[in-house]
């Protein structure tokens, strides 16, 4: 498989390019790669990050920088529904672990992995900035917050049930 945007998105990564200064276009890498993961399949693998690099005239290295940096790529695929929960100080204090141990139990996965029917995975994240609402986890583009088993419960049902988007 080659990897090319479409006419469509190249245009798209050309006026994204042009929010920026002339030879600053390594200030696009951000949109550019969640532009990539959308349009690859949800994750950024090596021929996605090396298209990424010559389209922005960046060294590849630059790019894998970034996306290994940031939990919002990733770096293998994903299951449809991802649960980035939150694992700093204050979601950990409220019972974020206990959160995390109890998906892990729930969907039979580790952290870092995929339910088989490839419908889920588990991740955790640094601070997604909702301190007052631990523990948490993003859901998508969603916040889920003061998380019990039961809500946990509850999110999970909504995803199988299709009544819940993903992004």
């Amino acid at each position: 498989m080659s990897i090319k945007f479409s006419e469509d998105k190249i245009a798209e990564v050309s006026k994204i390019i042009t929010r920026y200064p002339e030879g600053k276009q390594k200030s696009a890498l951000l949109p550019v790669l969640h532009l990539a993961q959308t349009t690859f399949d949800g994750w950024l693998d090596v021929p996605v990050m090396d298209y990424v690099a010559t389209l922005l005239n960046i060294e590849p290295i630059e790019v894998y920088e970034v996306a290994s940096f940031y939990s919002m790529f990733n770096l293998k695929p994903v299951g449809k529904y991802v649960f980035e929960v939150c694992h700093t100080g204050p979601c950990m204090i409220n019972g974020s672990d206990n959160i995390t141990d109890y998906i892990k139990q729930k969907l039979n996965i580790k952290v870092g992995e995929t339910t088989a029917d490839k419908m889920f995975t588990l991740k955790t994240v640094e601070c997604l900035g909702a301190c007052g609402y631990a523990p948490m986890m993003q859901l998508g583009q969603h916040y889920r917050e003061h998380l019990t088993k039961e809500k946990v419960d509850a999110i999970i049902e909504e995803c199988r049930n299709a009544t819940i988007r993903n992004n």
